[in-house]
Parts: C-alpha cells; sequence; structure tokens
C-alpha cells in the first residue's frame, strides 16, 4: 500500500531544517508564528514571536526546568525591515568586521524563519546583540536539555567558518525531533547535517535511530524540475522538510525494517 505525495519545487525553501545562512538566504514569509508566553502567563514583546511548534516546546522545555524565573527571550523573529535596522545600526555603532560576525546580513537571518530565538540571563541590563547565557546554572541547564525538545545551539565555538557567525552561546534553533539529538551526538552544525544527510538518498539508504521503542529512519531527497514525487506507506507517520539548499529530509517512525535499502545506525 502506497501513497503519493508531490513536492512543489518551492517547497525546499520551507520547514524546520532549512539552512539559512550567507550562502543560502531565507525566501519564504515566515508563518504559524505564536506569542510566547512567561511562566506567570504574561504577555512577553513581540520580539518573543516564534514558529507555533518551536513555541510550545521552548515553553515545555522551561517549564520542566524552571526557566522562565531566570531566563528572559531576548529576540525571536524579525521582519526583514527589522534585520535591516539592527545590521545598519550595528555598522554605526561597532564597525563592519563586529557586524558581520555577530549581525546576520538582511534576508539571510534565521530569525526572519521564526525558528531562532536569542536567550539571555535575566538582569537589570541585557545587551541585544550579544546577551549573557553563559555555561553554568539555569542557562546550562536549559542547554543540556535542549536537543530533547528539537533546539540546537546553532553557532558553536569551533565552528566559526563553518557557520559564517561568531560563537553565539545565546543563539538557539529549532530544527525539530530526532534532528537535534543527532546534531548534538554529533556535534554536527546544521551546514554538517545538510551535508551528512545526502548520504542516504531515500529509497536506497536511511539514517536510523532509535527513541521511545521505534526506529527513526532519516533520509534525503533531491528536488527534481518543477515537482518531485515520493512515494510512501501512508501507514508510517512521516515529516518532510525543504532543507532551502537542493532538496528535502524526509524523516518517518517505523516500527519495523524496510527492505530494499541500507541502513546506517546512530545513538540519541
Amino acid at each position: 500500500m502506497n501513497g503519493t505525495i508531490d513536492l512543489q519545487a518551492e517547497s525546499i525553501y520551507r520547514g524546520s531544517l532549512i539552512l539559512v545562512n550567507r550562502e543560502y538566504g531565507y525566501r519564504e514569509r515566515a508563518e504559524d508564528l505564536a506569542v510566547q508566553l512567561s511562566a506567570a502567563g504574561r504577555e512577553m514583546t513581540v520580539r518573543t514571536l516564534l514558529q507555533r511548534r518551536a513555541a510550545l516546546l521552548l515553553d515545555s522545555l522551561m517549564e520542566v526546568i524552571g526557566g522562565w524565573r531566570e531566563i528572559v527571550p531576548v529576540s525571536g523573529w524579525r521582519s526583514y525591515r527589522e534585520q535591516k535596522a539592527i545590521w545598519e545600526e550595528s555598522l554605526a555603532e561597532s564597525g563592519r568586521e563586529f557586524t558581520e560576525k555577530y549581525v546576520a546580513l538582511p534576508g539571510h537571518s534565521e530569525h526572519q524563519t521564526g525558528l531562532a530565538i536569542d536567550l539571555g540571563k535575566r538582569q537589570e541590563e541585557i545587551d541585544f546583540i550579544r546577551p549573557d547565557f553563559p555555561y553554568t546554572g539555569i542557562c546550562q541547564s536549559f542547554r543540556k536539555k535542549a536537543a530533547e525538545y528539537g533546539f540546537i545551539e546553532r553557532y558553536p565555538a569551533g565552528k566559526e567558518e563553518i557557520t559564517g557567525i561568531g560563537h553565539e552561546p545565546w543563539h538557539f534553533r529549532y530544527v525539530g525531533i530526532p534532528h537535534a539529538r543527532i546534531m548534538q551526538e554529533k556535534e554536527m552544525t546544521l551546514e554538517e547535517y545538510i551535508s551528512f544527510i545526502r548520504q542516504f538518498p531515500y529509497g536506497e539508504a536511511a539514517y536510523c535511530v532509535r527513541e521511545g521503542g521505534r526506529e527513526i529512519e532519516v533520509s534525503y531527497l533531491k528536488a527534481k524540475e518543477g515537482c518531485t514525487r515520493l512515494e510512501l506507506d501512508p501507514r508510517v507517520p512521516y515529516a518532510v522538510s525543504g532543507n532551502n539548499v537542493d532538496g528535502f529530509i524526509l524523516t518517518q517512525w517505523k516500527n519495523g525494517q524496510s527492505g530494499g535499502q541500507s541502513r546506517r545506525y546512530g545513538e540519541v
């Protein structure tokens, strides 16, 4: 029993796994945004807008660790206009070297997707560009559990040449499950993960992890001109995300073995 899904070419620019950096700009409009609420239930500023699923999972994580008592959202979704204003203001105040290190080009910022958030330790004064989010205390508790809720520290130390952005311990990106845990386990950036998954073309190979008693298969599907047709078993839960580069990442939650393709297992 098979089901057919037609993926339009422009769909590669949508989804929780899209790569947005200096090379690949954001081509869509952020959709399904939700206002993040504090633990006390008070609505925060417009800067805390996030894609709805990311917002719900962030709030769940904060509830588990009691995070909103000591952590504040500094910046979530931004419009192109706001990103442009931040870029220009930083250039004027801090110069080009600093700005290129810590501020993404307008049109190339993850904040425009609604999938990224900057967090800061609650204190009287918070630096909007570089908020304090140390590797200690409640901030580190958040960081350790982030992948369980689909978030990664997007710009880690030692990966600056790959990401094109300086080390930002405050910037977290929602990529979903199991991808965040795979990236954490393999110490991969999103750039590296996009390349890694290309080793597993759909129908030929899959990267497999076990989680919650089920097998999860991740594979890559190169986009075709016009429309890409995907044949799936409709009984198997799945998710598809564009990568904003050249194709799609397919995630399937399976109970048994798959026939006709090789499988590599990892740990999460």
